[in-house]
């Protein structure tokens, strides 16, 4: 499956060492400003090679849109975006062209499709997420003519929490950062594990504000369910939290309820989403990303004709995946919420009946 959303539908494709990637987005109604500098500027934003807290590979992500737009605004036709691979070293891959990385999928698409791919991972590398962040950034496009803002950061890497979440900041921070109190033992985190060839794990949190009442569609396309589909769907993530998460198992009815009063909520426990559906309140996440699988220690394995053995990796990887992987979740929560927007248009006469009359 490589298509998400209902009624705001995208797809992608291409592999990691491939000629191009890319997604096609359909739904977007027509009559939207398409700031292409806009978009650029997401994939900017994403792209690697820019500091030495990514991977060393430098590739321009320079976004191509082939259909749907004319004279800068979208036609309600599909949207197709391509951009081209430009820094590839598929030689980098030759060593493991029969072993299966620990920690990769290399192991479970070798099984299921019988096709070995290695160089970099094809199509389960994080590369495709490119693709993801120009669609997004037409989705941010939607949100921002509703008055609905995306954001993001940095909240944790290896176990380092930071105490306050400033979105501003964390827009300045090479890490992307929420506490600036924080960010340089973060940094240190993320280099000493680079510097002894391993990696660390790390905590997006997104914030969406704006959004409205009554965006989900209970049972079985709720907004939670679908955010967290959204973002378990990006590689390395391993869990994901709405408002308090896991924490809620730990407290009193009493203490988790979120009590209302006539101007909104007294507490955002819930993160802004009750049984499913969207209550007002802003909407927070917390991402999940493990340790980049991809380090340079010399590690146990199999071959693809199980044979043991002992390898070191080769290639530029990210040490911590989770830093420019906050920027693909901001994405994926736009594309989720400017879906729910769409579909919430019929969710009741009254809102057929405006649109109509």
């Amino acid at each position: 499956m490589n298509s998400f959303g209902m009624k705001l539908r995208f797809s992608t494709f291409g592999e990691s060492h491939g000629k191009a990637i890319g997604c096609l987005l359909d739904g977007v109604p027509a009559g939207l400003e398409i700031d292409e500098e806009y978009i650029q500027s997401e994939l900017d934003r994403r792209k690697p090679g820019k500091s030495e807290f990514e991977t060393a590979r430098k590739e321009a992500d320079k976004v191509e849109i082939l259909s749907g737009v004319f004279e800068g605004v979208s036609t309600g036709t599909p949207i197709a975006m391509l951009i081209y691979n430009t820094n590839q070293k598929s030689k980098d891959y030759t060593n493991i062209k029969d072993i299966f990385r620990p920690g990769h999928a290399d192991f479970t698409y070798f099984n299921k499709y019988g096709i070995r791919d290695y160089r970099g991972g094809g199509r389960s590398s994080a590369r495709e997420t490119a693709a993801r962040v120009s669609a997004g950034a037409i989705a941010k496009l939607m949100l921002t003519k509703m008055g609905i803002s995306v954001l993001s950061g940095i909240s944790e890497v290896a176990g380092i929490k930071s105490e306050v979440f400033d979105y501003d900041k964390a827009k300045s921070s090479i890490i992307y950062a929420l506490d600036s109190a924080k960010e340089e033992e973060q940094k240190e985190a993320i280099l000493k594990a680079k510097n002894n060839h391993d990696s660390v794990g790390g905590v997006s949190r997104v914030l969406i504000q704006g959004v409205p009442i009554g965006l989900g569609q209970p049972l079985y396309y709720k907004l939670d369910g679908v955010l967290a589909d959204a973002m378990m769907g990006l590689n390395a993530v391993k869990a994901v939290e709405i408002g308090d998460g896991v924490l809620s198992s730990r407290v009193l009815g009493s203490q988790n309820n979120d009590e209302i009063r006539s101007n909104g909520f007294e507490t955002n426990h819930s993160g802004g989403i009750l049984g499913g559906i969207s209550n007002g309140d802003d909407i927070v996440l917390n991402v999940y990303f493990k340790p980049t699988p991809s380090i340079f220690k010399e590690q146990h394995t199999v071959t693809t004709t199980n044979e043991e053995v002992d390898f070191s990796l080769k290639g530029r990887h990210d040490p911590c995946v989770a830093v420019r992987g906050t920027v693909v979740c901001e994405s994926m929560a736009a594309l989720v919420i400017a879906d729910m927007l769409l579909l919430n248009m019929g969710s009741n006469m009254e809102g057929v009946r405006k649109y109509y009359s």
